[in-house]
């Protein structure tokens, strides 16, 4: 899902038409949701073949790298919403 958003919001930059500065920010932050969401993933299968069984201590390593991955979208959509109005309202 987030490779189809990424995807898109990658093809709407050729819309948009805004700086440099802005396309690069945005492709960045679009990037480091991807790495978050693929070590993420990495974290969970590693502790999953570590601790199959339930441990407080691996669930606070799952919430942690979920953590990480929701703070990288708010950081991604904090840009584009910032990207956008500064487009709309200059």
């Amino acid at each position: 899902m987030e490779i189809c958003i990424f995807l898109l919001a990658a093809l709407s930059l050729f819309f948009w038409n805004f700086d440099l500065v802005f396309n690069l920010f945005l492709i960045f932050s679009m990037a480091f949701v991807l790495v978050c969401e693929c070590l993420n993933s990495g974290l969970e299968r590693v502790t999953d073949l570590a601790s199959p069984d339930y441990h407080a201590l691996a669930k606070t390593a799952k919430d942690a790298g979920s953590a990480a991955v929701m703070i990288a979208n708010f950081l991604c959509g904090t840009l584009w919403c910032a990207a956008i109005g500064y487009k709309i309202w200059s």
